[in-house]
């Protein structure tokens, strides 16, 4: 398939520069292949599912990983941003750096510094150890393991993306609405956002319906917001990215598919961490170690009987994911009708709930 297959129009005031609230409060467009689109809220989410049906959610955590700082070179300086990507090891992160083509090998940026004053809480100062494409490097810190952790929070902004930042700026508010209200994993650089609608009154209300909840991990990428560059889809390729499903979970969701359960993925990241996990067999498998997966019309799911999601960018990987799992020409017609009637767009959206095409 090709890149324009997967785009479509949509108004730049569809996209929500604040989420609902409360938080459950947001719409929710129920997808089911043949059946007429329905208009609810995500708070309806109980009734729409059966005792016995079982949501796996994400519960990594999102760091403040945007960074302001100072590139010194010899006896000149330049601003700089990094937003971290990936961890390396307990002192050493890929970033997406700005402006990225004017760093070399070598060079120090001192974080937490908007001019050429030093920060008065301490250095948090690194290294440029490599350079990739667009504007992606390695960063050697000099502080390492639960110290730098604690620099960067200090430091840092949450990485709100860019279809947001560009629009206004991070602020307090965004340290508690871009993140679940059942985040654990420190490790991600943008949220999980189908789980943003989540309350601890809706999870009572689940519970009270018989439906179970199982969590998975999955840091997710900046590598998430990078557009796909190549019009012939079997040329690009997926960031990896860490995730974890224990044997207690893998046994869990099991067991719910042999009692006649289905499994419904919380987000686009649940659902590719699961389907990583699940064998050829439909066999959830206990799993430690990153994905790559890109999914695709044509894909055979192997796990995800339904899906809760946002709603996507044009030509964007995650528009491509749901057209494969719900199909293409009711996701075209999901979305135009998202669009006509109002429904809020990206991480700080509405919902919706999927259920595979067959």
């Amino acid at each position: 398939m090709q890149l324009a297959d997967f785009d479509f129009d949509l108004p730049e005031d569809r996209i929500a520069l604040r989420p609902a609230s409360p938080r459950d409060s947001a719409r929710l467009l129920v997808v089911e292949p043949g059946q007429a689109l329905r208009d609810l809220q995500v708070r309806d989410l109980p009734g729409l599912l059966r005792a016995g049906d079982i949501l796996v959610l994400n519960d990594t955590r999102v760091i403040p990983a945007r960074l302001k700082g100072v590139r010194r070179r010899e006896a000149t300086s330049m601003r700089v941003e990094a937003t971290l990507h990936k961890r390396l090891s307990p002192h050493a992160w890929t970033a997406f750096m700005r402006p990225g083509k004017r760093l070399a090998v070598g060079d120090r940026v001192s974080f937490g510094e908007t001019d050429d004053r030093a920060c008065l809480l301490g250095a948090l100062d690194a290294t440029v150890k490599a350079k990739g494409e667009g504007g992606e490097v390695t960063l050697a810190f000099d502080l390492s393991g639960p110290d730098l952790d604690a620099a960067i929070a200090e430091r840092g902004a949450m990485p709100l993306p860019p279809y947001i930042a560009a629009k206004r700026g991070e602020d307090a508010q965004d340290r508690t609405d871009y993140q679940t209200v059942y985040a654990e994993e420190d490790g991600s650089v943008a949220a999980p956002t189908a789980g943003l609608h989540f309350t601890p009154e809706l999870f009572a209300r689940l519970a009270e319906a018989g439906v179970e909840t199982a969590f998975v991990t999955l840091h997710v990428g900046a590598g998430t917001f990078l557009p796909v560059k190549t019009e012939n889809l079997a040329e690009h390729r997926m960031h990896a990215e860490w995730g974890e499903v224990d044997a207690a979970t893998a046994e869990r969701l099991n067991a719910v598919r042999r009692a006649g359960g289905r499994i419904v993925c919380v987000g686009t990241t649940s659902l590719r961490l699961l389907e990583s996990a699940t064998g050829e067999d439909g066999v959830v498998r206990p799993f430690m170690d990153e994905t790559a997966i890109f999914i695709t019309p044509g894909y055979r799911f192997r796990a995800a009987d339904g899906l809760v999601t946002n709603f996507h960018l044009p030509k964007s990987t995650l528009f491509m994911l749901v057209s494969a799992f719900a199909g293409l020409e009711t996701m075209r017609a999901a979305y135009a009708h998202a669009i006509a009637t109002g429904y809020r767009f990206y991480s700080y959206g509405d919902g919706s709930l999927l259920w595979r095409a067959a």
